[in-house]
């Protein structure tokens, strides 16, 4: 597995290991940020700031204490968060253009506008108490399968067969 390759070039300092860390886990990562900060531009600046802490504190990493994925997921929520309630974006957000929200009165009829504006999580809360729990733990705070199977006391396969069948009650709400 690259993972194996990947730890130990971070150790090193190799500079190598950078570009694998960004090719390997900037998509995902950004997709965590993004989720939290909803701004393209901040998300890609938090982006960058979470890359450069995974590589300068890769020596805190331990693999005992879990998964280099979920390890980097950590950092880069917490960065997002750290973002979030900083004064300065606190302000930006705050004074927002009316230009930035025309675009949602265009689209009306369309699902992409029930979720911009009221929010995807709107359509999890219509959803099953298991399934609100199942993909808050998998998609909002980015458990493993594995991990949210001992969150919730449930056999892996269990998990999931009920993430599958989630995103599937969730498909159908968004096809309205």
């Amino acid at each position: 597995m690259e993972q194996e390759v990947l730890i130990p070039l971070l150790l090193k300092k190799d500079e190598k290991a950078y570009t694998m860390l960004y090719d390997m886990y900037a998509k995902n990562l950004y997709g965590v940020i993004y989720n939290l900060m909803r701004d393209k531009e901040e998300a890609e600046d938090v982006l960058q700031e979470v890359l450069v802490k995974i590589w300068k504190n890769i020596d805190s990493y331990n693999t005992s204490k879990g998964r280099f994925f979920t390890w980097i997921v950590n950092i880069a929520r917490n960065a997002s968060i750290d973002r979030l309630r900083s004064k300065g974006f606190n302000n930006a957000q705050k004074n927002l253009s009316v230009d930035n929200f025309v675009h949602l009165l265009d689209d009306s009829n369309k699902a992409n506008f029930k979720i911009d504006s009221i929010g995807i999580q709107e359509f999890i809360k219509k959803l099953k108490p298991k399934c609100i729990k199942i993909i808050d733990l998998l998609f909002f705070k980015g458990y493993t399968q594995q991990e949210a199977s001992e969150e919730l006391e449930i056999p892996l396969g269990t998990v999931k067969t009920q993430n599958r069948n989630c995103i599937a009650d969730l498909r159908n709400l968004l096809q309205v």
